[in-house]
C-alpha cells in the first residue's frame, strides 16, 4: 500500500519512519511511504504558501496554488484518495481504519497547518476529511501519523503474527469493546496476583474470563 503525505514540515517524519514495525513494513516492501514538502510547488519567489485570512480575523490560511500543485503532481502517483486532517472531520475509528486499509490504490495525506487550508481546495480536490478527536494540534502531521500507524498494521504481513490485530481493542471480535487485562511474569509483584484462572491452562475459562472483562 502506498502513502504520500504533503507537510510543509516533511523532516517531523524522518524519525518515526525509520523505527520498529513501520521501519521492517517499508523494507518488506508491504508499504510505500513518500513525504513531499508543499513549499516545493509554490510559485512565490519566498515559498510562501499562507496568507492572511479574508474577512479578516487571528492566523493565517494555506493558499490554494502549492496545494493545488501538489495535490495534482502526487495523484499522478497515487489514485487512491485524497485525505486532509482536520478537527472538522470524521472521527477517526477503528471501524474507518479497516475500511482505509482496503484501499488498495493508497492513501494522499494532506497535513494543514494555521487556520487550516483554503476551502476551494477541500471543494475540489479533497475526497475525506478525518479528525483523530475533537481538540485542536497545531498541525496535522501527528493526526497523519495517527492514521497511517493504525492503518499499516492491518495490511497483511505488517504485523509479526496474522492474527495480531485480530483480537485488538475495538475489533470485531471483541465486538468494538476495549481489551481485557493482560499479565505477564512475576505471577505475584508488589502483593498483587494475577487472576488465578489465566494460570489454571484451561482455556475455556481463560476465555470466558477474558470475555466479562472486555471494557
Amino acid at each position: 500500500m502506498r502513502f504520500d503525505i504533503l507537510t510543509i514540515f516533511p523532516e517531523i517524519f524522518d524519525s518515526y519512519l525509520k523505527e520498529s514495525i513501520i521501519k521492517r513494513a517499508i523494507a518488506k516492501k508491504l508499504i510505500k511511504i513518500r513525504v513531499h514538502d508543499i513549499r516545493k510547488y509554490s510559485k512565490n519567489k519566498h515559498r510562501k504558501v499562507d496568507d492572511i485570512p479574508f474577512g479578516g480575523g487571528a492566523g493565517m490560511v494555506m493558499t490554494p496554488q502549492p496545494l493545488h500543485d501538489a495535490i495534482k503532481a502526487v495523484k499522478k502517483l497515487n489514485k487512491g484518495p485524497v485525505i486532509y486532517l482536520t478537527p472538522q472531520g470524521e472521527t477517526l475509528t477503528q471501524i474507518k481504519v479497516e475500511k482505509l486499509s482496503k484501499k488498495k490504490s493508497g492513501l494522499i495525506l494532506i497535513c494543514g497547518r494555521y487556520e487550516g487550508i483554503d476551502q476551494r481546495i477541500r471543494d475540489l480536490l479533497v475526497d475525506e476529511e478525518i479528525s483523530i478527536g475533537e481538540y485542536v494540534l497545531t498541525g496535522g502531521e501527528i493526526p497523519a501519523i495517527v492514521l497511517l500507524d493504525s492503518v499499516s498494521r492491518l495490511i497483511p504481513g505488517v504485523l509479526g503474527k496474522a492474527a495480531s490485530h485480530l483480537e485488538d481493542s475495538f475489533s470485531k471480535s471483541l465486538d468494538r469493546k476495549k481489551e481485557y487485562p493482560h499479565y505477564t511474569r512475576p505471577a505475584i509483584f508488589k502483593g498483587k496476583s494475577v487472576p488465578a484462572v489465566l494460570l489454571s491452562g484451561n482455556h475455556k475459562e481463560i476465555e470466558k474470563w477474558r470475555r466479562a472483562h472486555l471494557k
